[in-house]
């Protein structure tokens, strides 16, 4: 799909409309829409994570070295479902984390072959606008708030999955975490030179993106906190159920 075209644009849109309703309804409605609305978000992401699998298989395409379950993608999807469902921390810091990072950027550069109305343009922004609304509508909606060093907890969580990708690589001759070349279409990996060099760049630039956004995410808590104590987690969870 050819970046910010009419079906590129249309996306953006659309995600933009989910991250107000998601961050809006959490603050203005009670609990049980708050339950409904983090099932049915995570009922979206998961049908359109499976989607992508099943419609793969249906048509033959799917194969060990370029479709296991092994992407960043895969993670964030399934720790996004886990936390709207959950509500346990380390899943709400990965998705808050991954999400606004790796998923961002996926949807702004997507690597995506097949453009509207091909099923994979729904699955493919299915799961990753899903889990960047999932982020908004726990954090900024529901206010279950990262704790400190956020950023370096999922950054070791990242390495080690990145370690897995590899291995599954080695095995596969597959490219999974785009560890053995770089992706089709244009993306941050575009212009952090060759391989293997833009691995560690990469590494790199995701740390420092992690730890901005911790930052970030500190200033606006504690600007918000200003104006009255922010909940500790649990008592955020419990809010939730209210």
């Amino acid at each position: 799909m050819r970046e910010f075209s009419d079906p590129h644009l249309a996306a953006l849109a659309a995600l933009a409309a989910l991250i107000a309703v998601s961050v809006w309804l959490p603050r203005r409605r009670g609990a049980r829409a708050r339950r409904a609305y983090a099932r049915t978000l995570a009922a979206v992401i998961l049908a359109a994570w499976a989607g992508e699998y099943l419609a793969d298989a249906l048509n033959g395409s799917w194969s060990v070295r370029n479709t296991l379950p092994l992407q960043l993608t895969d993670a964030i999807s399934v720790s996004a479902a886990l936390a709207l469902l959950t509500r346990r921390q380390l899943l709400v810091e990965l998705t808050w984390y991954w999400s606004l990072t790796a998923t961002l950027q996926a949807v702004l550069t997507p690597d995506l072959a097949q453009s509207f109305p091909s099923i994979y343009y729904f699955t493919y922004f299915g799961y990753h606008e899903g889990a960047i609304a999932a982020a908004c509508f726990l954090v900024a909606g529901c206010r279950l708030r990262p704790r400190r060093g956020g950023s370096l907890r999922v950054f070791a969580i990242t390495l080690g999955w990145a370690a897995i990708a590899g291995a599954a690589d080695a095995l596969t001759a597959g490219n999974y975490m785009y560890l053995r070349f770089k992706p089709a279409h244009a993306s941050l990996l575009s212009f952090l030179g060759p391989w293997p060099w833009y691995i560690a760049a990469a590494g790199a630039l995701g740390l420092a993106m992690l730890v901005i956004l911790e930052v970030l995410t500190g200033l606006l808590t504690d600007r918000r906190s200003r104006a009255a104590p922010p909940p500790a987690f649990a008592r955020a969870q419990r809010r939730f159920h209210r």
